[in-house]
């Protein structure tokens, strides 16, 4: 019960200002480009363990994975399978040479940044990102998945739930403003 009350809440507080179905769209294809940007930043950098080496990109995913398996366990296996392809075809550009893969990844990182800002200013509603930007990094990739669920139509009695919490939330503000 607690865990899906820390699901509820989270996807609440994110969906609140998500709701304009072209913000939804931009988050889409902009919240994956921009961690395929910083998967490929990070796939540069490897820690050595004798004769095993992690890569940053893959510790990233791990700990998104992890995190979100306290939420729900299908959404976190979801994002762990995309993640993982991400993370995979991220290190395949990572080790391409240095302009070129410095260049993918800061028009993937930024050029996604920037949707999300236009997608909010046809939502009119300020980013997550500047109110709570930890919490909106990590919510972020797990909020696609969330959505595509959504939009394959599927675990719809989540989604009545956290739009029923949407709407409670802003007429408590309403209400009191």
């Amino acid at each position: 019960m607690k865990r899906q009350s820390r699901l509820l809440e989270m996807l609440t507080g994110y969906a609140a200002a998500h709701q304009h179905p072209v913000n939804i769209a931009v988050h889409m294809v902009g919240i994956p480009a921009i961690m395929f940007g910083a998967l490929i930043a990070l796939g540069w950098v490897s820690i050595e363990f004798g004769q095993y080496s992690l890569n940053l990109a893959w510790l990233l995913v791990l700990g998104f994975f992890l995190f979100y398996l306290t939420l729900d366990t299908l959404f976190a296996l979801v994002f762990l399978i995309v993640a993982g392809l991400l993370a995979a075809l991220a290190l395949q550009v990572s080790a391409l040479p240095t302009a070129t893969s410095v260049t993918v990844a800061a028009v993937c990182f930024f050029g996604g940044y920037l949707a999300q800002f236009i997608g909010h200013a046809i939502e009119k509603s300020q980013p997550v990102l500047l109110k709570h930007p930890i919490q909106a990094q990590l919510a972020a990739p797990f909020f696609t998945v969330v959505e595509a669920f959504k939009l394959l139509g599927l675990r719809d009695e989540l989604f009545t739930a956290v739009q029923t919490s949407v709407a409670n939330r802003r007429k408590k503000t309403t209400d009191s403003g």
